[in-house]
């Protein structure tokens, strides 16, 4: 963006920062030989970064006065254990579901949090590395927000179906659950042509339900990461705007930009935290689940 002579219209620049840096030059062709490299880069940066501080944490455990960071760790660590212990009531069954919960809730506002930091800090410090190394600089494409990549949350969606998948094999049995798929939710009948009607349509509501749980799952912290980052583009174009005219008479630009980026970055925090949550609470919840006989 900053190799380019004039300034990018509104059109361009927000096309510019909602496009992916890939592994393949950018074509309408999308396919599963196609991977976000910003995406992967800053969700293992972070996770990796954040599993050691916690780690360190850990280790470093007191059983005097906590400090500012043990304490928070603890606090973190007491509300999810809460909540699992409402919701999955198999004790075995929270030494894995408890940790995989702190695990996503932390992750994901740390992945959210990436949202708040400028628009343009990250993608110009990489359109200069672009430039550094005689490449063309308006190719330099740089998503840093992972949650506002609906192939980073339908994997984490998806990821989540598959241990309810394996809760429901691991609690109900093949036969159990199987037995589940074909008479919940309408029942069966004594009757073979009404048992093998029910037990169709009983499936078909089946697999509907774990679709339609998966897709939304991912798609409500998609959906909201995706506004938010739109939001911050257009705050952005305030100050942009005023950047590229100098104009007096546009200083309003410039004031709007400030205020509104304050009062949205305020707002946002409340967002990555609700979201990281409710992402977190669906997964307690579908996992709780699979548990439950019907």
């Amino acid at each position: 963006m900053s190799a380019q002579a004039h300034a990018p219209s509104a059109s361009e620049y927000i096309v510019h920062h909602l496009t992916h840096w890939q592994n393949k030059p950018q074509t309408e062709i999308v396919d599963f030989s196609v991977f976000n490299l910003d995406s992967l880069f800053f969700s293992i940066t972070i996770g990796v970064v954040f599993s050691f501080i916690l780690w360190r944490v850990a280790s470093s455990v007191t059983s005097g006065v906590p400090g500012r960071l043990q304490a928070a760790v603890e606090f973190l660590v007491e509300m999810v254990d809460r909540e699992a212990k409402s919701i999955v009531h198999n004790e075995n069954s929270r030494k894995l579901v408890a940790p995989l919960a702190l695990t996503i809730f932390v992750w994901i506002f740390l992945l959210n949090a990436m949202d708040l930091l400028p628009v343009d800090l990250l993608p110009e410090i990489w359109s200069f590395m672009y430039g550094v190394a005689g490449l063309d600089a308006s190719h330099a494409y740089l998503r840093v927000v992972p949650t506002a990549d609906l192939s980073s949350t339908m994997a984490m969606s998806v990821s989540v179906l598959f241990i309810c998948l394996f809760y429901n094999l691991k609690i109900k049995g093949v036969g159990g659950w199987a037995h589940e798929l074909v008479c919940a939710p309408f029942g069966t009948s004594k009757n073979p042509i009404y048992a093998l009607l029910l037990g169709i349509v009983n499936l078909s509501m089946q697999l509907i339900e774990f679709v339609a749980k998966t897709v939304s799952h991912g798609m409500r912290l998609f959906g909201n990461m995706y506004a938010g980052e739109l939001v911050f583009m257009l705050i952005a174009l305030l100050g942009g705007a005023w950047a590229f005219s100098f104009q007096l008479s546009d200083l309003m630009l410039l004031l709007l930009h400030i205020v509104a980026g304050w009062a949205w970055a305020v707002f946002h925090i409340l967002i990555i935290t609700l979201q990281a949550f409710v992402f977190m609470m669906l997964t307690l919840v579908y996992i709780g689940q699979a548990h439950d006989a019907h």
